[in-house]
């Protein structure tokens, strides 16, 4: 099975003329992301990160063999939105009452009235985390990621206890 992968910047707008882009760092110290090592992209492309003020980075994708800067307005334009990942073994370990969010996914969900499910995935589209928990013959469940709905998570034993709003008792 592949190591799990952890999305921990984001590539934004060009910054100036000569290549430089702004970067959305998710790493508890934003400057922190340069010091990894490598990133990969979604495609797996190895990106070195450099900062050069605060938010603002080069880049350079290892191709064919060798570290290729991104020296250009255009180049650098292409790669906007592009998600930087690290192997999960690459972060720290996770404080005490702390995991990291791809660590939810294929833990065993518990529901009302004992009902099983799993983790599918994680989404986050800018508003708050929510998980989408699937179930045996049923369609697909999901629930906000807070303290309400996801009272109970256990990562050691593999399993979160899963209690949905109120509005999903009724559909089928």
């Amino acid at each position: 099975m592949a190591e799990a992968r952890i999305l921990v910047g984001v590539v934004g707008r060009p910054h100036g003329v000569r290549g430089l882009v702004r970067v959305a760092s998710y790493t508890a110290s934003p400057l922190a992301l340069a010091n990894y090592g490598p990133l990969a992209d979604e495609a797996g492309t190895p990106i070195r990160l450099t900062w050069r003020g605060t938010g603002i980075a080069a880049l350079a994708l290892w191709r064919e063999g060798a570290w290729v800067e991104i020296r250009d307005r255009d180049e650098a334009a292409r790669l906007t939105n592009r998600r930087l990942y690290l192997g999960r073994s690459a972060l720290p370990p996770a404080g005490e009452d702390e995991f990291y969010l791809a660590d939810l996914i294929g833990l065993d969900a518990v529901l009302p009235e004992g009902e099983a499910g799993q983790v599918a995935a994680v989404h986050d589209y800018g508003a708050g985390a929510s998980l989408e928990i699937v179930r045996p013959g049923r369609t697909p469940l999901l629930v906000p990621f807070t303290r309400a709905a996801v009272p109970e998570i256990d990562i050691a034993a593999r399993r979160l206890v899963v209690v949905p709003p109120r509005e999903h008792e009724v559909l089928p």
